[in-house]
C-alpha cells in the first residue's frame, strides 16, 4: 500500500472505513448471498401458515377458549350449501337421492320446504364424513361437483374452500404489476438506467431472504404471508434509491470505488434515520391484544431490517461491478422541477393552513364515526371470485346461515334438556340441537331415562334378558347400589343403553333379532355421530342457528341475552362460540388496541423526530400533517357509508404513520438545511424542487401496491387493506407536499423557540460586483474566486456570514462581524 493510500486511509472517519472494508470485500458478501438465497430457496417452504383470523384472538376472549375447547373434544364434520338453480322439484329430490349415495358423503339435507326449495331453486346442505379439511370430505365434495355436472350449481361452505391458494394466486399478480410500476417509476425518476437492475437485484435479495427467514416464527398469518412482499417492497425500496442516488452525485468527482464509500457512509446513517420511523410504527403494531398485529408487525419488521441489510452490504458492492455500465447509460432526468408549485404555496401560506384546521376537525370528526366491521360477510370487494359469486347468489336465495355453539359442561341431561327447551322458545332462534332433543324411537330423545322394562317394551327384547342388560351396565359404570337394590328403577340414557347394547352383540354376548339387529346397527353409526358432534369428554355441544345477521347491535345484545339465559342453567364455565360472538370479541379488543396503537405509534415516532431534529416543535407540526391524513383516510368509509375492516384501520395508521411520515421528514430536512443560506419563501421553492423525486417515487410505488392490492385481491380483509393504504398515501403526499410548506412558512418561529440548541438566525445577505471575503460564510456564490480562507471574490454574492467580515472594494464595509459562537449549518 502507498503511503498515499496509507494517510487517505487514516483520514477516513470509522463509518468510511466500514464502508470500505463492505466495498473491498464484496465478492465474499456475492458469496455469502448465493448461499443465503439457495438457503431461502428452500427454507421458504418450511413456514405453516395460519388462515384461522379467530386462532389470533387473546387466550382471555371467550371466542378462543371455546374454540380450543371445541377442538380437543369434538368433530365437526365438513358441510357444504350447494344451490342448483332451474330445476324441479322431483328433478332435485332424484339428484338428492343420489348425491347421498356419494362416496364420502354422510347426509343430505333437502326436503320441499322454502328453506330447501324456492322458485326453481334447490338447496342441498350436505355432510362429509370428515373435518374439512379431510380428503375424504374432499373427495365427497367432487363427487357431488361430478354429479352435478352439466347443471347451473354454486357451491358454499367450509370443504374445498381454496381462500389461501386464491390469495396467493392474487398476491401473484399483485406483485408483477407492483414491479412492472416500480420499473416505470424508476424509469421515470433514475439517473441512468442500468442502476434498474442493481436496485431490482438488491430488493430481490432482500425478499428472499424475507420469505425465507418466516420459518423462524413457527407459524405466520395468511395476512402476512400474502401482503409482506408486497409491503416490503413498497415501504423499503426508498433506502436503495438513497444510495443510488448519492452514489450518482459522488460519482460526477469521484473515482468509483471511492464514490461507492463516500455514498455509503454518508448513506446509512440517513437510511438507517429514515427507516426508524418505519419500523416504530410497525413495532407498535406488536402491541395489539389482537395477534395478528403482532404477526404482521414482526414480519414487516424483519423485512425492513433486512431490506437494510442488502441496501448496506450488497448494494455496494453491485454499483461498483456495475460502474461501467452504469456510466455509459445515463440518460436526461426526466422529473421535471416544481418551482411553480413552490411559488404557489408561498402565496397560499394564510390560505391552505386554515383549510387544513377544517379538515383536520372534520377528518377527525369523520374518522371517530366510522363503521367498523369486524367480521367479513359484510365486507365487499371491487373483484369477486367464483366461491363470493356462489355464496351471493346462495345468501340472497336461501338467506345466510349463522351458526352459534353453546358450550356447558356435561354429565347432566336433564338440565341440557330444560335449557334447550328454553332456547327453542327463543324467537331469535330458528333451530336448536343437543343430545337432549334429538328424537330417537316411540316418542323417546336420545338421553330420556328408560327403566328395564321401558326399554324392553321399546326393543320387544325380553324382561329378563333386558335386566341382566342393565345389570351389566350398572357393573361396568361401577353403580353396584343399583344392583342391589333392584334394577326396575334403575334409569339409564337411551343413548348409553343403546351404544352398550350394541358393543354387547359385537362381543357376542347378546342376540336379537334380525330387524332390531339392524335398528341398533343403523342406530349406533347416527349415535356415535351424535357423540363426535355434541358430546366430549367434559362439555356438551348445543348447536343453534339463528335468524339474525352475524353482525349487528341486535345480534351482538342477543349475545347478551343469551349468556344470561345460559347462566341461569350453568353459572360457570360455559362458552358461546361463533362468528357473532368472535365479531363481539373483536369489537371489545379494537377499542383498546386502536388506542394504545394510536398512543405509540406517536410516541415512538416523536421520539425519532425529537432525536433527528433536535427540536420538540418540528415534530408536533411534521405528525400534525401525517396525523391528519390518517384522519383523512378513515372518514371516506363515513362518508360513503360503507364498514371497513377494523384489521385495515389499525394496520394501516400504523404504516401511513410511521411510513408516510418520511416523505415530511425529507421536505423538513431540505427546508432547516436551505434556511440558513437563503430567504425562507426561497427556502420552501427549493426544499420541494429537491423533495420532489424521492417523494414521487416512493409514494408512486407504495400507493400503487396499496391500489393494486385492493383491486385484484377478492379476500376482503387484505382487499380492505389495499385501499386504505393506496387512499391514505396519495392524501399524505397531498398534504406534504400541499399544506407541510405553508406550515413551515408559518410556523418557523415555533421551529426556532422550540430547538434544543439555540441557534441566531443570521441575516442572508446579497452583494455584488468586488468584494473582500474575511470568515466563515455559507451560502451561495456565483463569479470568479480567488480565495483561500479570505480572499476577492468577483461577483454576486447571497449569504449568511457566520463569523468574519465582507467588503466591498468599492466602499465601506457592508457586513456585521457575525455574533460569538454563532454558526449555521446547510
Amino acid at each position: 500500500m502507498s503511503k498515499h493510500t496509507v494517510e487517505a486511509s487514516e483520514k477516513q472517519s470509522p463509518m468510511e472505513r466500514v464502508a470500505a472494508f463492505i466495498v473491498d470485500k464484496r465478492k465474499a458478501f456475492y458469496l455469502m448471498y448465493i448461499g443465503i438465497a439457495i438457503f431461502c430457496v428452500f427454507s421458504s417452504g418450511w413456514v405453516a401458515v395460519n388462515d384461522d383470523l379467530t386462532s389470533y384472538l387473546p387466550d382471555t376472549t371467550e371466542t378462543r377458549q371455546g374454540l380450543t375447547i371445541m377442538d380437543e373434544e369434538f368433530v365437526t364434520f365438513g358441510t357444504s350449501r350447494i344451490m342448483v338453480d332451474n330445476i324441479s322439484y322431483s328433478q332435485a329430490e332424484h339428484l338428492a337421492g343420489q348425491a347421498e349415495a356419494v362416496k364420502g358423503v354422510k347426509s343430505v339435507e333437502f326436503d320441499g320446504t322454502e328453506d330447501h326449495y324456492t322458485n326453481g331453486s334447490a338447496l342441498f346442505s350436505i355432510t362429509y364424513d370428515g373435518t374439512a379439511s379431510d380428503q375424504v370430505s374432499l373427495e365427497g365434495l367432487n363427487g357431488v361437483k361430478a354429479l352435478l355436472e352439466g347443471y347451473d350449481v354454486y357451491v358454499t361452505g367450509d370443504v374445498g374452500d381454496s381462500a389461501s391458494a386464491n390469495l396467493d394466486a392474487e398476491m401473484q399478480v399483485v406483485m408483477v404489476i407492483a414491479i412492472v410500476i416500480i420499473l416505470l417509476v424508476l424509469l421515470f425518476t433514475s439517473h441512468t438506467y442500468m442502476e434498474i437492475p442493481v436496485l431490482l437485484m438488491t430488493f430481490g435479495m432482500a425478499a428472499l431472504m424475507n420469505k425465507g427467514t418466516n420459518f423462524i416464527f413457527g407459524e405466520i398469518s395468511f395476512v402476512s404471508n400474502s401482503v409482506a412482499v408486497v409491503l416490503q417492497l413498497a415501504l423499503a425500496i426508498d433506502y436503495a434509491i438513497i444510495l443510488c442516488h448519492r452514489y450518482t452525485e459522488e460519482r460526477e468527482h469521484l473515482e468509483a470505488r471511492e464514490a461507492v464509500v463516500i455514498a455509503l457512509s454518508k448513506a446509512i446513517p440517513e437510511i438507517s434515520g429514515s427507516s426508524m420511523t418505519t419500523l416504530s410504527g410497525l413495532g407498535a403494531m406488536c402491541f395489539m391484544q389482537f395477534g395478528i398485529g403482532k404477526d404482521l408487525g414482526l414480519v414487516l419488521m424483519k423485512a425492513i431490517v433486512l431490506s437494510l441489510l442488502a441496501v448496506f452490504t450488497l448494494m455496494p458492492g453491485l454499483l461498483l461491478s456495475f460502474s461501467g455500465l452504469i456510466d455509459r447509460t445515463h440518460h436526461k432526468n426526466f422529473v421535471p422541477k416544481i418551482t411553480a408549485w413552490g411559488q404557489l404555496a408561498v402565496k397560499t401560506r394564510f390560505i391552505m393552513p386554515p383549510l387544513f384546521v377544517v379538515l383536520l376537525i372534520g377528518g377527525f370528526i369523520f374518522a371517530n364515526r366510522c363503521p367498523y366491521a369486524y367480521g367479513q360477510t359484510d365486507l365487499t370487494t371491487i373483484r369477486k371470485n367464483d366461491a363470493q359469486i356462489a355464496q351471493t347468489r346462495v345468501n340472497d336465495t336461501f338467506g345466510r346461515v349463522n351458526t352459534l355453539a353453546v358450550l356447558v359442561p356435561q354429565g347432566d341431561y336433564e338440565r341440557e334438556g330444560r335449557l334447550l327447551r328454553e332456547l327453542e322458545r327463543m324467537t331469535e332462534t330458528d333451530t336448536v340441537l343437543g343430545l337432549a332433543n334429538v328424537d330417537a324411537m316411540d316418542g323417546y330423545v336420545l338421553t330420556d331415562r328408560l327403566t328395564p322394562r321401558q326399554f324392553a317394551e321399546m326393543t320387544d327384547l325380553d324382561i329378563e334378558v333386558t335386566r341382566l342388560l342393565y345389570s351389566a351396565y350398572a357393573v361396568d359404570q361401577e353403580n353396584y347400589g343399583q344392583v342391589i337394590s333392584g334394577l326396575d328403577s334403575y334409569g339409564v340414557p337411551l343413548i348409553d343403553m343403546f351404544l352398550y347394547v350394541y358393543d354387547m352383540m359385537e362381543e357376542g354376548y347378546v342376540t336379537l333379532d334380525a330387524d332390531m339387529t339392524e335398528t341398533i346397527e343403523d342406530l349406533h353409526g347416527q349415535l356415535t355421530d351424535a357423540q363426535l358432534q355434541l358430546k366430549g369428554e367434559n362439555y356438551s355441544r348445543l348447536v343453534l342457528q339463528l335468524n339474525l345477521p352475524e353482525e349487528s347491535e341486535e345480534t351482538f345484545a342477543f349475545l347478551d341475552t343469551l349468556h344470561t339465559v345460559v347462566g341461569k342453567y350453568y353459572p360457570e364455565d360455559a362458552f358461546l362460540v361463533g362468528n357473532s360472538t368472535s365479531d363481539l370479541d373483536l369489537s371489545t379488543s379494537f377499542g383498546n388496541d386502536n388506542l394504545l396503537i394510536g398512543i405509540l405509534t406517536i410516541v415512538f415516532v416523536v421520539l425519532v423526530l425529537v432525536f433527528t431534529f433536535q427540536s420538540s416543535g418540528l415534530p408536533i407540526l411534521l405528525i400534525l400533517v401525517i396525523q391528519g391524513s390518517v384522519w383523512i383516510n378513515f372518514s371516506f368509509p363515513y362518508l360513503q357509508s360503507e364498514p371497513l375492516f377494523f384489521l385495515s384501520y389499525l394496520v394501516v395508521s400504523s404504516i401511513q404513520m410511521g411510513a408516510n411520515i418520511d416523505y415530511a421528514i425529507v421536505i423538513a430536512n431540505r427546508y432547516v438545511e436551505l434556511k440558513q443560506t437563503m430567504p425562507l419563501k426561497d427556502a420552501v421553492i427549493e426544499s420541494l424542487n429537491e423533495a420532489f423525486p424521492t417523494i414521487v417515487t416512493s409514494g408512486t410505488i407504495l400507493a400503487s401496491a396499496g391500489i393494486a392490492i385492493g383491486v385484484l385481491s377478492t379476500t376482503a380483509s387484505i382487499a380492505s387493506i389495499g385501499v386504505c393504504l393506496g387512499r391514505g398515501t396519495l392524501i399524505s403526499i397531498f398534504l406534504v407536499m400541499g399544506i407541510l410548506p405553508q406550515i413551515l412558512l408559518l410556523g418557523d418561529i415555533i421551529i426556532e423557540k422550540t430547538a434544543f440548541t439555540l441557534k441566531a438566525r443570521l441575516p442572508i445577505q446579497t452583494h455584488t460586483g468586488t468584494m473582500r471575503v474575511n470568515g466563515h460564510v455559507r451560502g451561495y456564490i456565483s463569479g470568479v474566486v480567488d480565495a483561500d480562507f479570505s480572499g476577492t471574490l468577483h461577483g454576486t454574492i447571497n449569504a449568511a456570514l457566520a463569523a468574519g467580515a465582507l467588503e466591498s472594494e468599492e466602499g465601506p464595509p457592508s457586513a456585521l462581524t457575525a455574533g460569538k459562537g454563532a454558526e449555521h449549518h446547510g
